[in-house]
């Protein structure tokens, strides 16, 4: 029989799970994703709470100034994330610095722009890429890891990427920094297979939104419990990026050039429940989410589910744990 070896199991040879946990300063490496207007202290304190690393959003005046206001809701670790193309201003830094972050994803624009400062504040850096070629440059700016986001996840993409199972494996094998694989996570059968392809953590953006801590509107969370696998879809309009969104009467009118709505009006639709006032960024993983639980229960959830995965996955293949792959990446997880 023919013995599988660390290369064939698609392990990377950056930092594995446990590694990436004690990097972050949490129990488990799982991220929570920065979405505007809904990753403040609220989200992002039940997050951190749980185990995992909440993130705060800094690209709305809210969430920048929930960076001193989760403080007040936890005192473990919380990151933060910088949107590049809104937050060119180094100011930023010093926010950060000032609230005690060490950890932050920068996303949307050349990661060049902030990772030094960052990394003179003290802060550890990853940036958020979508190809190959992105991935490169942000090695080459002297990040310390990157979030491999597939084009299933909600928010702006670029029209022409690739899904999570062809883009993280692909860089995997070409960039040596710790991954956190985006899109298409939700439990813990997405995140074994996440860990097999290469990443070291997962971030979860939809599976948090339609949590009981998430602060949207009750009509939002319904709409993503509703999602069959056909829920969401890309929109590229006129004067904005391409996005994944959830499929309401405004987008499937905005798809076929009638009459159309944007995100200008995305509060209304977060927190007042007008489904059809903005276009809402989903992933398509909305169609695997069927119920609405707290985040701690997502969190143990997704983490044991996807140990006991990756376990099963040991014995169904007969493998010896002392073999190069149990090694190599399994025994990181289990231990």
């Amino acid at each position: 029989m023919t013995r599988l070896t660390a290369d064939v199991a698609g392990a990377s040879p950056g930092l594995g799970p446990i590694e990436l946990a004690r990097m972050l300063g949490v129990e488990v490496p799982i991220v929570q994703a920065p979405m505007t207007h809904i990753a403040g202290a609220r989200l992002a304190a039940a997050v951190s709470e749980a185990g995992a690393l909440g993130i705060i959003e800094t690209t709305s005046p809210e969430g920048r100034a929930d960076l001193i206001k989760v403080r007040d809701l936890t005192d473990r670790p919380v990151g933060a994330n910088i949107a590049l193309a809104m937050r060119k201003d180094p100011s930023i830094v010093e926010l950060l610095a000032g609230a005690g972050i060490k950890f932050v994803t920068t996303s949307s624009g050349s990661p060049a722009l902030l990772t030094d400062r960052l990394h003179d504040a003290g802060i550890t850096v990853f940036h958020v890429v979508g190809t190959l070629n992105n991935a490169i440059k942000s090695v080459d700016a002297g990040v310390d890891g990157l979030v491999v986001e597939g084009i299933e996840g909600g928010g702006f993409k670029n029209p022409l990427g690739a899904s999570t199972m062809v883009l993280l494996p692909l860089i995997a094998s070409r960039v040596d920094l710790p991954l956190i694989s985006a899109g298409g996570i939700c439990d813990g059968r997405s995140m074994a297979a996440a860990l097999i392809l290469g990443a070291a953590g997962v971030q979860m953006g939809t599976r948090m939104l339609a949590s009981l801590e998430s602060p949207v509107h009750s009509n939002f969370k319904d709409a993503v419990i509703a999602s069959d696998d056909t829920g969401t879809r890309l929109l590229s309009l006129p004067g904005l990026p391409t996005m994944r969104v959830i499929r309401t009467v405004a987008a499937e009118r905005a798809a076929e050039g009638g009459t159309q709505v944007g995100i200008e009006e995305i509060r209304n639709l977060y927190f007042e429940g007008n489904m059809d006032a903005a276009l809402a960024n989903t992933g398509q993983v909305a169609g695997r989410i069927q119920m609405l639980e707290s985040v701690a229960d997502i969190i143990g959830s997704t983490w044991n589910d996807c140990l006991s995965r990756l376990k099963e996955l040991i014995v169904q293949l007969n493998i010896d744990l002392a073999d190069q792959l149990a090694a190599s990446l399994l025994n990181q997880v289990i231990s």
